[in-house]
C-alpha cells in the first residue's frame, strides 16, 4: 500500500519494517537488562544488523526468483515492493549480530545470547507480519473461497490477473503467520522459565524446531507453487531437524552429567514486554 504526503510517496511495508526493527531494539535492550549483562553496545549494533539483514533476506529472495528479475534487474533494489526472506535475513543478519556481540561482550557465550535472542526474533516477526505482507499487493497466499479468505491487490500473472489492483480473495498468511510466531514466542518463554535457559542453547534449538515446522507447513499448505519440494519448504525441515536433534542431544547429556556438572544458572527475568519492568 502506498499514500502520498505532498509529493511524498510512503510505502506502508517501510513503514512497518521500520517499526519491527525499533520494536525488535526495545525488546533486545529489555532483555539484556533483565538477565544483568550490558545493552549499551547493541545501539551501535543496530544499524549494521538491520541492513545486514535487508540484504541478506533480499538476495536470498532474488535468487530463489531469479528467473522473474532476469526480466527486471531494476526491480532487484525496489526493496520497497516487498521480497524479503526471513532465512536470508537470519542468513546475514545472525552472524553481524555475533561478530558485534563478540567484540562488545565477549564475557556472554554465543549460545547464551542466541538463546536470549530467540524470543525476541519472535516477537519482532508477529509484529513484522502485520505490518508487512498483509498491507502489500500480493500479500495473501494461495486463492480461496472460504470464510477466512480477504481481499488483496495483484499483479498482472499473478492467479489469472490480467490488470494490477485486481483484488482477489487469498488466505490471509500473514495473519496466520503472525498467530504461529506469537504462539512459539510464548512456547520459548515457558520453556526459559521451565529450564532457567540450561542447558545453554535449549531455547535457540526449541526456536529453530518449531519454526522450521511451521515455515514448512506455511509453505506447503499455503504459498508455494508448486506445493512441494520447493527451497523454503526443504530449508525449513533441515531446520526444524537440526533443532529437534540439538534439543534432544542437549537435554540427553545434561541427564546425563552428575549434580555437581550442571551449568552455572544465568540469571533470569528476561520477560517479555508485559513482565519486565
Amino acid at each position: 500500500m502506498v499514500f502520498h504526503l505532498g509529493p511524498l510517496q510512503v510505502h506502508t511495508y517501510g513503514i512497518g519494517l521500520a517499526l519491527t526493527f525499533w520494536f525488535s531494539l526495545w525488546y533486545m535492550r529489555r532483555r539484556f537488562d533483565a538477565v544483568g549483562v550490558p545493552s549499551e553496545w547493541l545501539n551501535r549494533a543496530f544499524l549494521w544488523v538491520v541492513a545486514a539483514s535487508i540484504i541478506g533476506a533480499r538476495a536470498v529472495h532474488v535468487v530463489a526468483n531469479l528467473s522473474y528479475y532476469k526480466s527486471d534487474p531494476a526491480g532487484i533494489l525496489a526493496v520497497w515492493h516487498g521480497g524479503l526472506s526471513s532465512f536470508g535475513g537470519l542468513l546475514l543478519g545472525v552472524p553481524t549480530g555475533i561478530w558485534f556481540k563478540r567484540k562488545y561482550l565477549p564475557e556472554l557465550g554465543t549460545m547464551a545470547g542466541l538463546d536470549i535472542a530467540a524470543p525476541v526474533l519472535m516477537a519482532a516477526w508477529t509484529m513484522g507480519r502485520m505490518l508487512g505482507p498483509q498491507l502489500m499487493i500480493d500479500g495473501g497466499g494461495h486463492p480461496t473461497a472460504g470464510w477466512y479468505g480477504l481481499r488483496y491487490a495483484c499483479t498482472i500473472g499473478k492467479y489469472g490477473c490480467m490488470a494490477n489492483g485486481v483484488t482477489v480473495r487469498e488466505i490471509p498468511v500473514p495473519l496466520f503467520q503472525a498467530a504461529e510466531c506469537l504462539a512459539i514466542w510464548a512456547i520459548l518463554r515457558y520453556i526459559e522459565e521451565r529450564t532457567g535457559r540450561k542447558p545453554t542453547g535449549v531455547v535457540l534449538a526449541a526456536f529453530a524446531g518449531l519454526w522450521g515446522i511451521v515455515r514448512f507447513t506455511d509453505e506447503f499448505f499455503w504459498l508455494a507453487r508448486p506445493r512441494l519440494w520447493d527451497a523454503v519448504e526443504v530449508t525449513a525441515i533441515v531446520l526444524a531437524v537440526a533443532g529437534w536433534g540439538t534439543m534432544a542431544w542437549l537435554l540427553l547429556r545434561k541427564r546425563s552429567e552428575p549434580p555437581d556438572a550442571a551449568e552455572p544458572l544465568v540469571p533470569l527475568n528476561a520477560g517479555g514486554p508485559d513482565t519486565t519492568t
